[in-house]
This record gives structure tokens, C-alpha cells and sequence, in this order.
């Protein structure tokens, strides 16, 4: 059977993930081989296999881990004993924090998706439009409140703040002017004032 930890006690899926993000983030999906990833991680190719089956698997486990701790941080946002308007922010808000703690997972997804089989596509795709489905739930139920301009449909609110949220990994950059609280904010406050009836 194989150790599901290394000599240090970190485990070894966590490993195989850090190189993984690490190498396709410097040279690419398509540059970078299982032998390298495998060597990075310091296990063998059966480890590997044992736990992801492919390289695609571990491509498409990049952008889920980072999916997952979104989807429950929005589960909780949305779930939350608060005013829409104050849930919505702060869901708002998360998802760039997130995201820009993840960067190199975010930019990896988006320069690679089109690597995954049709399968693992839709998966993705279904896993995403989960987490928008729920963000979009907020934005009607403060529309139907009359806490949110109707003017414009959910549905182009939700695109336009993920639009904003999948472009942070071309341009942010963790030494400029600006924290990952410090955008959030601007960028959740954009999308409060787009709201206001």
C-alpha cells in the first residue's frame, strides 16, 4: 500500500499538488512531464498513479481544491444570519481574497482548461456553475427584496464580477500598491454600487 505521507509528514497528495502547481506554473501544463512533477514531489511515479491516475487528474485537481474552499466559503456567506446586501459583499470579497491567495492555480486553470478531456471539462464546468449559481441566488434574493436594482439580470451581474475575479492572475501582482483585502474590497464595493437600485 502506498504511504500516504513522506519522510516529513507532509502528505503525499499535498506534495504531488505543490510540484505539480509550482512546474505548470513556470513552464505550462504541456512542458512539463510526470517524471519532472514526480522528482519535484521526491516519490515515484506509482505514487502518483495511486493517488491521481494522470496528469490531467492532477490539472483538474488544481482548480477543484481552490473550487471546493470557495464553494464552502460561499455556502457559509450565503447561509449566514446577516442582511443580503452584507452577505453579498462579503461572498463578493472572498472569492477575489481566495483567488488571489490561489494565483497560480487560477492562472494555470485558465491557460490549461483546454488540456482536460471533454469529461473532466464538464465536470469542472458543472462544479463552476455550481458556485455561480449560489453567488447569483444572493443577488435575486436582494433583487426580489428590493434591496438590488433589477435593471440589469442577475445572471450579467454574476458574469460581470467573475469576469473581473478570472482576470486577477494577469495582472495582479502580490508586491504592487495594493493587498488582496485592499482589491477585494474595491472590487465587492463595484459590485454593491452596480446594485443600488
Amino acid at each position: 500500500m502506498a504511504r500516504t505521507t513522506d519522510g516529513s509528514g507532509a502528505p503525499v497528495p499535498q506534495r504531488l499538488l505543490a510540484a505539480a502547481t509550482r512546474l505548470f506554473a513556470e513552464r505550462g501544463y504541456d512542458r512539463t512531464s510526470v517524471q519532472e512533477i514526480v522528482e519535484a514531489a521526491g516519490v515515484t511515479k506509482g505514487a502518483l498513479y495511486h493517488y491521481f491516475g494522470s496528469k490531467e487528474d492532477l490539472l483538474q485537481e488544481v482548480y477543484s481544491r481552490v473550487l471546493r474552499l470557495q464553494q464552502e466559503r460561499l455556502d457559509a456567506f450565503a447561509d449566514a444570519d446577516a442582511p443580503v446586501e452584507e452577505r453579498l459583499r462579503d461572498a463578493a470579497a472572498d472569492v477575489v481574497v481566495t483567488t488571489i491567495e490561489n494565483l497560480d492555480d487560477a492562472a494555470i486553470f485558465f491557460r490549461s482548461m483546454h488540456h482536460l478531456s471533454p469529461e473532466k471539462n464538464k465536470q469542472v464546468r458543472s462544479e463552476r456553475r455550481r458556485y455561480h449559481e449560489r453567488f447569483r441566488a444572493l443577488i435575486e434574493e436582494g433583487q426580489r427584496a428590493g434591496v438590488f436594482s433589477t435593471a440589469t439580470p442577475a445572471d450579467l451581474v454574476v458574469d460581470y464580477h467573475f469576469g473581473s475575479v478570472h482576470h486577477l492572475s494577469t495582472w495582479y501582482r502580490p508586491d504592487g500598491p495594493l493587498t488582496p483585502e485592499e482589491v477585494a474590497g474595491h472590487l465587492a464595493d463595484l459590485l454593491l454600487r452596480a446594485l443600488r437600485p
